[in-house]
């Protein structure tokens, strides 16, 4: 159960409402959700092309992957509509970049 300061996820349906948001001491986490958006989770900002921020209403967010929400970034539940689906298995991970 979430705590009154803490709300779930902003998104058209309530798929992880229950889950509980992170602290603000606490790092931001990203999970992606298999045939599904992003989960943030924490303090965060999020900015539009132009450098304006994008008021995150609650703390923990789920962020559009499909391409094809109404309300991006943010997720809308649409990639179930189109049948969305991510790899199956992750990529193998990339070395650093060098500066």
């Amino acid at each position: 159960m979430t705590e009154p300061d803490e709300q779930p996820a902003q998104r058209w349906d309530d798929q992880w409402a229950d889950q509980p948001a992170a602290g603000a001491d606490e790092p931001v986490s990203i999970t992606a959700y298999p045939n599904g958006p992003l989960l943030v989770r924490g303090t965060f900002e999020i900015l539009t092309p132009s450098g304006e921020v994008i008021p995150p209403r609650r703390k923990t967010v789920a962020l559009c992957r499909c391409g094809v929400s109404t309300l991006k970034p943010f997720c809308d539940g649409s990639h179930k509509a189109i049948g969305f689906k991510t790899e199956q298995e992750p990529p193998a991970p990339q070395p650093p970049l060098s500066a």
